[in-house]
């Protein structure tokens, strides 16, 4: 097949040609897919989108228009695509089930240990010469009680990594994971479990029903001082809330890999722009909040995965064969992989 791959950086061009071994004819585009640059898609019965593309429903009439039939996401989560829309235009929408669990859970425990550890303050201090350790005591993580807000794959990896370094496991999901149970975790409601947890992690997809799951009335609930992870989607946070409960120390720490508004900042170098989201900028003054650029599945591993299964979902649609991958509209409530 003939594929336009958009917002496509030079890691993506390395790893899906490798996979691709020449099968399909892929063209590679750094523009951002939206409304305003869907026509660059004409021709190409195939547009491969990464997650900060705009598949919304105006986006997907022109590709449709255009020629388009497939839409193989690189991703995971689809919360960016229309899926409604798409099958009215009778575009297949494929998305790459599972990639690396351990990837994001890994990265979680990264961001859980310099929070706690004050890795990041540590880094400039000793580079500006200064070794005192005031302000860097930590806890330790055995013993502590860490809830798990979504126990798929990712959840269970984070599950068995944090059992190992002897922590109280809690867990809130739509179904109990069996292999969490076999680890010592306990399912209690996501209230209880915000108020027994000294550390949150979630890691649950972005669907009607969890956006701003963690409102103010819920991080209310959450002890003085807890730790507040998010690997999985900015808007599963109300960042409005997040700020003030900051702002009134009720919460201790923050990592966050995700944000609310990313769109307009993540996958893109702006250090010589202004950045003009003061919600995003706020943030960034909080010395107990840790920011990344959404980089927790940014491992080889992940990737090569990745890659395999985008070109795996191009051989199966030019052959007229379903796979599992295939987003469809009743999808939508699925657990987080």
């Amino acid at each position: 097949m003939r594929c336009l791959v958009t917002s496509a950086r030079p890691y993506d061009q390395q790893f899906l040609n490798a996979a691709n071994d020449g099968r399909h004819e892929l063209v590679f585009v750094d523009t951002v897919l939206n409304a305003d640059t869907a026509f660059i898609a004409q021709g190409y019965p195939a547009v491969c989108p990464f997650v900060d593309d705009t598949l919304d429903e105006q986006t997907l009439k022109t590709l449709a228009a255009g020629g388009t039939q497939l839409l193989a996401l690189r991703s995971t989560g689809f919360n960016h695509v229309d899926i409604p829309a798409a099958e009215r235009l009778r575009i297949t929408v494929m998305r790459v089930r599972d990639y690396s669990p351990h990837a994001v859970a890994e990265f979680a425990v990264g961001l859980m240990l310099t929070l706690n550890r004050h890795l990041h303050k540590a880094y400039n201090r000793v580079r500006e010469g200064n070794f005192l350790l005031d302000g860097l005591l930590g806890f330790d993580m055995h013993g502590k009680t860490v809830g798990i807000v979504g126990t798929g794959k990712i959840g269970a990896a984070l599950a068995s990594i944090l059992h190992g370094m002897g922590c109280r496991l809690l867990g809130f999901d739509a179904v109990a994971n069996p292999a969490c149970q076999e680890l010592g975790m306990r399912y209690v409601a996501l209230e209880d479990l915000l108020r027994q947890s000294r550390i949150v992690s979630l890691h649950l997809p972005l669907v009607p029903d969890t956006r701003h799951l963690m409102n103010s009335e819920r991080l209310a609930l959450m002890p003085q001082g807890a730790m507040l992870i998010n690997t999985s989607r900015g808007a599963l946070i109300d960042t409005s809330a997040l700020i003030a409960a900051l702002k009134s120390r009720h919460l201790g720490a923050v990592g966050l890999d995700v944000y609310e508004e990313e769109a307009e900042l993540y996958f893109h170098n702006l250090c010589d722009d202004i950045i003009c989201d003061d919600s995003f900028e706020r943030l960034l003054t909080f010395p107990n909040v840790v920011v990344t650029g959404h980089q927790a599945f940014f491992t080889a591993e992940a990737l090569h995965t990745i890659a395999a299964t985008t070109i795996t979902n191009l051989d199966d649609f030019a052959a007229g064969r379903e796979n599992g991958n295939i987003v469809r509209a009743p999808a939508l409530g699925v657990p987080h992989p």
